[in-house]
């Protein structure tokens, strides 16, 4: 008898146990799932109600603004049947049988699966607000602004087919790539577009898959394994960390990075952060060629010295030093460094070059409440100088990116909303 007490015993405590692992990898929940989606980043607009759009998206031929889909029945998707929202989704197309904009990442949606669409669908139909709250039109001027085009766009630019798992991998890299393909749409930043705006690259079989793009004076950076501007000196941990917080010892999100850490990755499980960073790493270098940079004092030996003759020099020390130190390495999970970050390093400048003319804020997440700030520099500075001081950076303490030009600069300045005058700097 007391063995058998004891064989019971021990058998409950098992099913405690398997229990709260089971606890630990329960599916998500819709709501879940729309932060995956970083639903609300794009369809809420700025101090506007959650989900009920108006968010205004550039693109090459005009602005988009981003639809109501609360699920109010008028001016929303309260309409809408299960199968209005998979078309929706996944396909582009609205219940009115009208085609979406392709700022609307259903290329990258088309993967999720039925599973997880039903959990989305009763998500947004049971547990969002209402609100009503009338779509605004396009700026896009006519004829550009004709929607039928865009069925023949999705015939050349568009796969349909839900995602497939990768015979040969694993169960956790299977996971992060239908979440970085899927849900998380990271192709619609992170992979460079042609001619027709279509990401170049839908997945790791092509090799332009997250190699960087640029979009509304933002780079988002290579998330390859290449080693000079991507992820190819970082580690899962580091991954999970930057994805979990915005930040790292060395780097931090900004620009609407910034937003996707807040509103989305945050909110991820630990587990399903593993799962991306374990997929990304596997990812080939974009450049099998790329040199990481190496380290090198002489830019700050030069600073302590107080020589200020390379074009740039003056310019950091007045105005970066104190948060990014003379050496370049800022301080850990507080001011991002300088020297060697891949963000720095990217072939292409333009985020450097808006964040220091726009400023910026550190993401405010449950692992970094501080949210510190960057002040902008656009008044401050005028388009020489900038070039000049990000050139300095972007070649200083082993770092190997390419100078920055005053017209790199001034391009961008041009689309700084106006502010009121307080001294801003003249493009040269």
């Amino acid at each position: 008898m007391k063995f058998q007490w004891k064989t019971r015993l021990s058998l409950l405590a098992l099913a405690t146990l398997c229990s709260a692992a089971a606890h630990s990898e329960a599916p998500a929940t819709g709501q879940q799932l729309a932060a995956a989606g970083d639903c609300i980043a794009c369809h809420t607009a700025t101090g506007g109600q959650p989900f009920a759009g108006g968010l205004k998206m550039s693109t090459p031929v005009g602005a988009v603004y981003s639809t109501n889909i609360t699920p109010d029945k008028q001016t929303g998707i309260g309409e809408y049947s299960y199968d209005d929202f998979v078309k929706a989704v996944r396909g582009g197309v609205a219940k009115d049988g009208h085609n979406l904009y392709p700022a609307m990442p259903y290329t990258s949606f088309s993967k999720i699966s039925d599973e997880d669409m039903h959990l989305l669908y009763d998500y947004f139909m049971n547990q969002v607000t209402p609100v009503n709250q009338a779509n605004k039109d396009s700026d896009i001027p006519w004829p550009l602004n004709m929607r039928w085009p865009l069925s023949m766009w999705n015939l050349v630019f568009h796969n349909d087919d839900a995602f497939q798992p990768e015979k040969g991998q694993s169960a956790q890299w299977n996971r992060g790539a239908y979440l970085v393909q899927g849900l998380g749409h990271c192709g619609s930043c992170h992979t460079p577009r042609g001619i027709g705006f279509q990401e170049k690259a839908l997945d790791q079989h092509d090799d332009a898959w997250l190699t960087g793009g640029t979009l509304e004076d933002w780079h988002a950076p290579d998330l390859t394994g290449n080693v000079k501007d991507g992820l190819g000196r970082w580690s899962e941990q580091e991954i999970v960390e930057f994805l979990k917080t915005g930040h790292t010892d060395g780097s931090m999100a900004f620009g609407s990075m910034s937003d996707v850490v807040v509103d989305s990755t945050q909110h991820l499980s630990d587990r399903d952060l593993k799962a991306i960073a374990v997929y990304l790493k596997s990812l080939k270098s974009s450049d099998p060629k790329a040199v990481a940079p190496q380290a090198d004092t002489a830019t700050a030996m030069a600073l302590t010295k107080g020589d200020m003759s390379k074009p740039g020099a003056q310019e950091y020390m007045d105005n970066c030093a104190a948060c990014h130190r003379i050496d370049g390495k800022g301080y850990a999970k507080t001011f991002p460094a300088l020297a060697h970050n891949s963000a720095v390093l990217s072939d292409d400048p333009s985020s450097l070059i808006s964040v220091v003319l726009r400023g910026g804020k550190a993401p405010v997440t449950e692992g970094a409440v501080t949210g510190l700030a960057m002040p902008d520099f656009a008044w401050r500075l005028d388009d020489k100088q900038m070039a000049n001081l990000l050139t300095f950076v972007r070649s200083g303490w082993g770092n190997n990116a390419p100078a920055v030009t005053a017209e790199q600069v001034k391009d961008i300045r041009k689309n700084l909303p106006a502010v009121e005058d307080k001294g801003v700097a003249k493009a040269q």
